[in-house]
């Protein structure tokens, strides 16, 4: 074991050579002086929230477990919130404050933190809009950043300001600070609204529809906002062979971005030269005012809720939760999309793509016709 003191108070780490990474050899030590180097930064992305841990006992190559409750066995300076499931349980999460908790999370066999998107004081308030870019197979890196620039468009035109980051993996993410006023199906519900105008202003590009047999280029998981769900934090390391990391960026580094560049070794400098590109966020807070009365135009327009995760309950006026090519073997009728028109008396607005991706495309009236949009015209875009 090894002890080490980290924010006044000594933090125990078991089999701290215990290797965590086979191929590279990166061990539990280097994985808590990781955190402990980048601090700050990475504390922001979690501070006072609740979290899943998730536990790699056997390192990367094997399979994790979830666990939501605090362990029993556990320092008194350890703070958990409790939070209610929509199953009526509750568990008592682990909730950091400082580098030492960090650190003794660290030390549990988590190698990414999984926050919820609310703060311990306020547990039915998310303060977090996430925006979970996730290509389908096959579509290239360039496309993702793409639909990222599209996504913090479309939150600009809502009065929000986006903040990318790389998922670490194959994604990317763009976060928005929201008030807290709105609960957590709202909050989805903005999400979903975000994904739709994404869909409709790069048609090429993204996709909102939840099913994978109808998806192309880009899915925006608008479910990643629903009640239980988590999102690894800016600067948690990912369990990837090459150890990276999911890290926070300028806009105007996303276009050329490498996430095989940002790692547990590189980071570390990069934050210690450049500081944090999302120090900035918490006060950088705004209103779902603007996505939600979109979202209220949609309905108008015919256009009801989207599928939920299979183990939500059944919503009112959500979509039928049934493949849709098992729906037209049954001979239900089929929608052509779900991509909203233009509101009433507005006309449509377009991506920043290139004009060969602004081409005409199918979208559904509250009729179930088909009809063209060409394409549309904008020229907002968020502040850097």
């Amino acid at each position: 074991m090894a002890d080490i003191e980290v924010a006044g108070r000594e933090v125990r780490i078991s089999n701290p050579d215990k290797v965590v990474f086979p191929r590279t050899g990166l061990t539990k030590l280097d994985l808590v002086r990781y955190y402990l180097t980048v601090g700050e930064a990475a504390l922001r992305g979690v501070h006072g929230r609740p979290m899943v841990l998730k536990r790699y006992v056997h390192g990367v190559e094997e399979e994790p477990f979830f666990q939501k409750r605090a362990p029993a066995k556990r320092p008194g300076w350890i703070e958990v919130a409790e939070l209610r499931y929509r199953s009526g349980l509750s568990a008592a999460e682990v909730v950091c404050t400082d580098l030492a908790q960090l650190a003794w999370v660290v030390n549990l066999g988590c190698v990414d933190l999984n926050p919820h998107p609310v703060r311990a004081d306020d547990l039915a308030h998310p303060d977090e809009l996430r925006i979970d870019l996730d290509p389908v197979p096959g579509v290239g890196w360039d496309d993702v950043l793409a639909v990222a620039q599209v996504a913090r468009e479309v939150l600009a035109d809502h009065g929000l300001t986006a903040w990318p980051k790389t998922s670490g993996s194959r994604g990317f993410h763009v976060y928005a600070r929201i008030e807290r006023r709105w609960t957590f199906a709202q909050v989805r519900k903005a999400a979903e609204t975000v994904a739709r105008e994404v869909e409709r202003r790069a048609p090429d590009l993204a996709t909102s529809r939840w099913w994978k047999e109808e998806r192309h280029g880009v899915f925006l998981d608008y479910n990643q906002n629903a009640k239980d769900r988590t999102v690894a934090s800016a600067y948690s390391v990912r369990p990837t062979p090459d150890a990276r990391v999911s890290t926070p960026l300028r806009w105007e580094e996303v276009p050329d971005c490498d996430p095989a560049a940002f790692t547990i070794d590189t980071v570390p400098r990069r934050v210690a030269e450049q500081g944090d590109p999302s120090e900035g966020i918490d006060e950088a807070v705004g209103s779902l005012e603007g996505l939600l009365a979109l979202a209220d135009e949609h309905e108008q327009a015919g256009f009801g809720d989207a599928p939920w995760p299979p183990h939500f309950e059944k919503q009112s006026g959500e979509a039928p939760r049934v493949q849709p090519s098992k729906r037209r073997a049954a001979g239900a009728a089929a929608r052509d999309g779900i991509v909203p028109p233009p509101a009433p008396g507005k006309a449509p607005n377009t991506a920043s793509r290139t004009p060969s991706a602004l081409r005409t495309f199918t979208r559904c009236t509250p009729t179930g016709v088909g009809s063209a949009l060409g394409p549309a015209t904008n020229t907002t875009s968020a502040p850097a």
